[in-house]
């Protein structure tokens, strides 16, 4: 008999790996960086084969980010480079 795989554990947050942010299991790709293909209007197999993934994991980090979508939307705008920027203030050959 061959045993079925379920969703459970295909995303994963640990503290230790990419800030805690939520990660596809194994990879270390981050449901952020999906998204950003996702909006880019790359299809998930297009992502996967991207990015060397599989279509189970970016399907996953999809159904991720659709029932958590404040979090990561959160995160992509804390990580902006516009936000960066000004929390960090202007870089000395700015001044």
């Amino acid at each position: 008999m061959i045993a079925s795989q379920t969703i459970d554990g295909l995303i994963i947050k640990d503290p230790t790996l990419r800030g805690g942010r939520p990660i596809i299991a194994g990879t270390g790709v981050t449901v952020r960086t999906i998204v950003g293909y996702y909006k880019l209007g790359y299809t998930p197999e297009e992502t996967a084969d991207e990015m060397g993934l599989g279509l189970a994991g970016v399907y996953a980090a999809l159904a991720y980010y659709h029932l958590n979508q404040d979090e990561i939307e959160a995160d992509i705008v804390a990580n902006s480079e516009e936000t960066v920027i000004n929390e960090a203030g202007p870089l000395p050959h700015d001044t």
